[in-house]
C-alpha cells in the first residue's frame, strides 16, 4: 500500500511530467513496425497545429514501454498488448495503469524472395520452418532449397506476437538470423533466394507475401484488409499507443484524438495499415 508521502511524490511527479510535455515536444518512442505511420502522424499533426512539436522513435515495443515507466517518453507505441509485468512496473513508477489506444489494423506477414514458387503456407508449417524442423522449401512444396530464416530481436512486439501464436511460446530455431527492424528483415529476404521473414504488412515491398491457413486443408488468406478486419487471416493484430493518465491532457490528448478520427486514419491507409472500425474511432 502506497503512504501518504510515496502518494504525493508520484502527484508530483506526474504533474512535473504534464507541464514538461506542455512547454515542449511530445515524444513517441516504441514500435519499429509502427515508425513510419508515427512520424506520418507527427508531420501531419504538426502541419495543421501551429506550435505543436512531436517526435518519433522506435527501437522497439519493449523499449517503448521501459520508457513510458521511466518517464522518457510521452506516447508508447507497441504492436503487442501490454504484459502483466510492465503494467506492474508502470503503476509502481507513475501510480496507474498506463491508458490503451486502439490506434490500427496489421496482418502479421510472412516474406519470401520474389524467386521461391511457394505462394501459401500453414500456420504449423511456419512453426515448423521458425523452429528448425523444416529446413528446406522442397518440405513445403517448393524448390530444393535450404530455408534461411530471419527474425526480429527479442524486443519487438511482433517478435513476441510471432513467437505466442505462431510459435505457440517454442524458441526459434538457433540458426535464426536476427535483424534489426522490419526493413532489415526485408532487405534480407530480397538478398537470398531461400529466405523467409515476417513483419507488418506496410513493410511488405519487394518481397513476395505468403497467402496463410489455420490448419491444413483450410482456408489461405492473404493478409489484405478485408481479412484482416474478418479476422479471417490468422495473424491479425491491433496496433496500440500507450500513455501516462496523467501526460494524458492538453496538447497529448488532442493528438491521440486526432490520431483515431477520420483524417489521422486516413493515414493509417497511406502508411499500407488498416485503419480502425468505426466504431473504434474518436468521436
Amino acid at each position: 500500500m502506497l503512504t501518504m508521502k510515496n502518494k504525493l511524490l508520484l502527484l508530483a511527479a506526474s504533474l512535473a511530467t504534464a507541464v514538461q510535455v506542455l512547454g515542449g515536444s511530445i515524444t513517441i518512442k516504441g514500435s519499429d513496425t509502427m515508425v513510419v505511420l508515427a512520424q506520418k502522424w507527427a508531420e501531419a499533426y504538426m502541419q495543421k497545429t501551429p506550435g505543436a512539436k512531436v517526435q518519433v522513435t522506435g527501437g522497439g515495443s519493449g523499449i517503448g514501454f521501459a520508457a513510458l515507466q521511466n518517464g522518457q517518453t510521452d506516447l508508447a507505441t507497441a504492436s503487442r498488448p501490454i504484459k502483466a509485468k510492465e503494467t506492474e512496473n508502470c503503476i509502481k513508477s507513475f501510480g496507474k495503469r498506463p491508458t490503451e489506444y486502439k490506434v490500427a489494423l496489421d496482418g502479421i506477414t510472412i516474406y519470401v524472395n520474389p524467386v521461391n514458387t511457394v505462394t501459401q503456407l500453414t500456420v504449423d508449417e511456419l512453426e515448423g520452418i521458425y523452429t528448425g524442423k523444416i529446413k528446406n522449401w522442397k518440405d513445403v512444396g517448393g524448390p530444393d532449397i535450404p530455408i534461411t530464416v530471419y527474425s526480429r530481436e527479442n524486443s519487438s512486439g511482433t517478435y513476441e506476437f510471432f513467437k505466442e501464436h505462431v510459435l505457440k511460446g517454442k524458441d526459434f530455431a538457433a540458426s535464426a538470423q536476427t535483424q534489426q527492424g522490419t526493413a532489415g528483415v526485408v532487405q534480407a529476404v530480397m538478398k537470398d533466394k531461400g529466405g523467409i521473414g515476417y513483419g507488418g504488412v506496410g513493410y511488405a515491398s519487394g518481397v513476395n507475401r505468403l497467402k496463410i491457413a489455420k490448419t491444413k486443408g483450410g482456408t489461405y488468406f492473404e493478409p489484405s484488409e478485408e481479412a484482416v478486419l474478418a479476422e479471417s487471416y490468422p495473424l491479425w493484430r491491433y496496433l496500440y499507443i500507450y500513455v501516462n493518465p496523467a501526460v494524458n491532457t492538453g496538447e497529448v490528448s488532442s493528438l491521440l484524438k486526432w490520431i483515431r478520427s477520420d483524417e489521422g486514419q486516413k493515414l493509417v491507409s497511406e502508411a499500407s495499415y488498416y485503419p480502425l472500425p468505426a466504431s473504434l474511432r474518436a468521436k
